[in-house]
């Protein structure tokens, strides 16, 4: 079915469930602790990790069980890891550009992005999306020099428990066609990798049901670490 025929037919249902989830969500921080490191032994390797919400660690008390402290715990058994983590909540792709303009120029071997949730719900078109997601990249390569980007996929928004239907399977639609765009971004450059479909569990979902929880991010971390150390080979 095609976008306008849903906005359509149920537009008005999926502003007010939109204003509704908006008011009743429980707004949760981002997750404490440092935000830069460097562990382990074994080739050097300099990661970023740059993103919204998830990549923050919301959801979690700590950045020890958020995605960042676990991805670092995974890869420090292979790798004597420097570490960077660059993310805010609640921003959108041209927003996180911005953020990582602002900052400092340094120099990094890989990144792990997880960014487009916010595009998703902020109702910017997959196309757009594609657009800005390009300038991203392109700022990641010429201002920290990153040789590997790795992408997380949108997460599968149609298994946010937070959201109710409709608009939960709407999130969803769209989710799906952004990670279409990602694809065909992706097969255009040799220097980025795709994650695969990120699992969400329901009941392992932080209390917004809409974050990730620890084990999720655990999980989340084991598969980019994977992914990382085939890239590294």
């Amino acid at each position: 079915m095609p976008e306008w025929l849903i906005k359509l037919t149920l537009g008005p249902l999926l502003l007010v469930q939109g204003w509704h989830t908006r008011r009743v969500t429980p707004r949760l921080p981002e997750a404490a602790g440092e935000r830069s490191g460097e562990q382990g032994s074994g080739p050097y390797l300099r990661l970023l990790i740059a993103g919204d919400s998830s990549a923050a660690g919301v959801g979690v008390a700590h950045q020890h069980d958020a995605l960042a402290g676990q991805l670092a715990a995974e890869l420090a058994t292979d790798f004597r890891l420097g570490w960077r983590l660059i993310a805010q909540s609640g921003v959108d792709t041209p927003q996180l550009t911005a953020l990582l303009q602002s900052r400092a120029a340094e120099s990094f071997d890989a990144v792990v992005l997880s960014i487009g949730v916010n595009d998703v719900t902020g109702g910017c078109s997959p196309k757009a999306w594609r657009q800005a997601m390009q300038q991203l990249l392109q700022l990641l390569r010429s201002r920290f020099g990153v040789r590997q980007l790795l992408l997380l996929r949108v997460p599968p928004m149609h298994a946010f428990t937070g959201l109710p239907q409709p608009l939960r399977w709407y999130m969803g639609y769209r989710a799906r066609r952004f990670n279409l765009q990602l694809e065909a971004l992706v097969a255009e450059y040799p220097d980025c990798l795709l994650s695969e479909e990120l699992t969400l569990a329901g009941p392992l979902l932080a209390a917004d049901g809409f974050h990730p929880g620890a084990l999720i991010y655990k999980r989340w971390a084991a598969v980019i670490a994977d992914l990382l150390r085939h890239c590294r080979k």
